[in-house]
């Protein structure tokens, strides 16, 4: 805010005000584009942002002379602006920002200034936003960092706390694990923008040492996310013993919610190692368990003894969190860390996913496959529409139209349905609440202090809540105008007008003009997801035959797996908010999500163990189960493909067939006189938990092949 107001205030001072008007506007429009992530990638946003708001606003000082010609310039313009949201996210608020130039060329001309007088000090007042970036970067480097981890680390506590209800919610279950896989979805995003800033940090001797415990921190994050998912067996099994010892839910609830509380609380207290929980709570739940659990050990009974290897195996995960929490706990304590516990930053940058940002990638989305082509072209149109009728019934403001259009129209319908009905609530909102204020109050001094601070907490709520902003920002423009002209009841009136037919235009032109519905794109989404986690169940099946130390390589495609099934999430989620008639095999899709959730939780359990416990030799039954697993998957992937469906017919009595002779734990089979020997409950642990898994994942990918060849 201070780079937006500085210029302003001092031109209006010195008596310079075009000029500060112009140094105003380029830092404002440079805002969008300065948003989380390395600050390499912020400079080069800015600076983008800077040069396109300047060349758009030359080319926008000429809009004035001719209609048709104003016309012509914002549908082309519109639409190579919009083009370059191919380029990513932050691609995406670059082009928001050269958007929103061109509309507000149409609003104001510079009567001292020179068309090119003006633009260049646009440019200037983008250079200036990232000079104030910069210093406040220098002032406070660590700030970004430390906002980002922290509400990671509360993220991660809220999604522990949800699956532990899950040990219990039965009846509630589907819509336990709908929000569920939404909080994995944003946790992973997350872990993205933390990775990328931490690993592209400069590194120099005042935060190398910062950085890589902050990295470390994350690692354990990550592993923590992937420990919440894992399950010694399935669901149904797990319910049944949960339901036969009923004693355990609540000490299992009690012990996770405990986690979720301390890691909230960590979030909350941010910079103050004094204040870290301590671990005696935590303690003392752990002990309470293995009490309980020696108790059921001396039951002589298959049915006891088999809930007891359950449940030792789900303790020992909850132990593996417990190990990343207070790991957590200590590298955010003031000690030292050993350079050598570091990880190499080569190793690191493999793990981040870079934008491609050659030019085949814009000429790969001149096509109407792209949801990003028919997105800049259903914007220039509908934008070229509003300008018409704007014009056509001279409207005091079109501009304010456009403007409406460009803040709601989005790549898909559920955003922009949402903008649409929440812009229009809070310009209503906040046009009475100003027409109030208005009737009871008449100084100009009154409205200039109020039009600051409404568009200071506009600006705060803009991607926070979208509804609020709305309200805040119809108060800021209604004060500004009621210090420029008496008439504040018809501004009220036109901006309330303008926006609703800019709501409306923006919605309809989603309707009609090339639509992007979900149903078109989420088969590849799907697809992505599977390859994943083929991917990954082939690095566990190797990494369990050749045991050893994990690979990068192994850590990759569990990356890949949490990422691609994350991005499947958050498809469907966008398919559930689109009309009835374009929700497509809605069902099945979202059995799909699901059973790729279940999958990766079923890798995610077998992850776990492999890795903390010494494992027997794989045998050839070991290899022939993965190997059928992962035929089942390519199945899967060849019938999303709508290729080989007629060759591979999916022959249920053959898949039933194989998974009767899958070997399974059989606690009736176990000698129960011999269960007190240590090194045989924990072969009967990992036979239990092994050969379980492997059940599932056939189940699982057999289940996946019949959905995929009826769609």
């Amino acid at each position: 805010m201070i780079a937006v107001i500085t210029p302003l205030a001092i031109g209006i001072y010195t008596g310079y005000t075009e000029i500060g008007v112009a140094l105003c506007f380029g830092a404002f429009w440079c805002n969008p584009s300065d948003v989380n992530g390395s600050l390499k990638h912020k400079v080069y946003g800015i600076l983008f942002s800077a040069a396109l708001v300047m060349v758009v606003s030359f080319i926008g000082g000429y809009v004035h002379y001719s209609p048709w010609l104003s016309l012509v310039i914002l549908g082309v313009t519109s639409f190579a602006i919009s083009l370059i949201s191919s380029y990513g996210f932050r691609a995406s608020l670059i082009s928001f920002s050269g958007l929103l130039a061109l509309i507000l060329s149409f609003a104001h001309t510079p009567d001292k200034l020179r068309i090119y007088e003006y633009s260049l000090l646009v440019g200037l007042g983008g250079l200036w936003y990232l000079a104030v970036s910069l210093l406040w970067y220098k002032i406070n480097p660590k700030g970004q960092t430390e906002e980002i981890l922290y509400e990671t680390i509360a993220r991660t506590g809220k999604l522990m706390k949800k699956r532990g209800k899950l040990i219990d919610e039965l009846s509630n279950r589907k819509k336990l694990l709908k929000s569920l896989f939404l909080m994995q979805s944003e946790l992973t995003e997350q872990h993205e923008t933390l990775r990328e800033i931490l690993i592209l940090s400069r590194k120099n001797s005042g935060r190398s040492v910062y950085n890589g415990k902050r990295v470390l921190v994350l690692v354990q994050l990550i592993e923590m996310l992937e420990t919440a998912g894992a399950n010694p067996v399935n669901y149904t099994k797990m319910d049944r013993q949960f339901q036969m010892y009923p004693e355990f839910t609540k000490l299992f609830q009690n012990l996770i919610f405990e986690m979720a509380r301390q890691l909230q609380t960590i979030a909350e207290i941010g910079n103050k190692p004094n204040k870290i929980p301590k671990h005696e709570t935590l303690n003392s739940h752990f002990k309470e368990i293995r009490i309980k659990l020696q108790d059921l050990s001396e039951v002589k009974e298959a049915k006891a003894y088999e809930a007891y290897i359950m449940f030792q195996n789900f303790l020992e995960y909850q132990e593996k969190q417990f190990d990343k929490l207070k790991r957590i706990k200590w590298l955010l304590s003031d000690h030292d860390v050993a350079s050598e516990e570091f990880i190499d930053k080569e190793i690191l940058k493999r793990f981040l996913i870079s934008q491609d940002y050659s030019p085949r990638i814009l000429l790969r989305n001149l096509s109407f496959r792209s949801t990003i082509f028919r997105h800049s072209l259903r914007m220039a149109v509908t934008l070229m529409i509003g300008f018409v009728l704007g014009n056509l019934f001279a409207f005091q403001n079109p501009y304010w139209i456009l403007l409406t259009i460009i803040l709601i129209m989005r790549p898909n319908y559920g955003l922009t349905k949402t903008r649409s009905k929440d812009r229009t609530i809070g310009t209503i909102i906040g046009g009475v609440i100003a027409t109030v204020i208005v009737y009871l109050v008449q100084d100009v001094y009154v409205y200039a202090t109020l039009a600051l601070i409404s568009f200071v907490i506009a600006l705060s709520m803009l991607q926070k809540n979208y509804k609020a902003s709305a309200i805040y920002v119809t108060l800021s423009i209604v004060f500004i105008y009621g210090i420029l002209q008496p008439d504040v009841m018809a501004v009220i009136q036109y901006r309330i007008i303008d926006t609703l037919l800019g709501a409306g235009l923006s919605y309809l032109g989603f309707l009609f003009l090339w639509p992007s519905w979900s149903f078109q794109e989420i088969r590849k989404d799907v697809t992505k997801s599977v390859e994943a986690n083929k991917v990954y169940l082939a690095k566990i099946a190797d990494f369990y035959i050749h045991k050893g130390s994990v690979p990068t390589s192994y850590r990759l495609a569990r990356k890949s797996a949490f990422l691609e099934t994350s991005n499947l999430s958050s498809a469907f989620q966008r398919m559930t908010q689109e009309p009835h008639s374009k929700q497509k095999n809605l069902n099945k899709i979202y059995e799909l999500v699901e059973l790729n959730h279940n999958f990766l939780s079923s890798l995610a359990s077998l992850s776990i163990y492999i890795q903390h416990h010494t494992t027997t030799e794989a045998s050839e039954r070991f290899n022939g189960i993965v190997h059928k697993i992962d035929e089942n998957l390519s199945f899967v992937l060849k019938s999303l493909a709508d290729v080989g469906q007629n060759d591979e017919k999916l022959n249920l009595d053959e898949v039933i067939s194989f998974e009767e002779q899958l070997p399974k734990f059989e606690s009736e089979n176990v000698n129960l006189g011999d269960t007190d020997n240590v090194r045989l409950k924990r072969n009967h642990q990992e036979e239990q938990l092994i050969w379980e898994q492997l059940r599932w994942l056939y189940s699982l990918s057999s289940t996946m092949l019949k959905l995929t060849s009826s769609m």
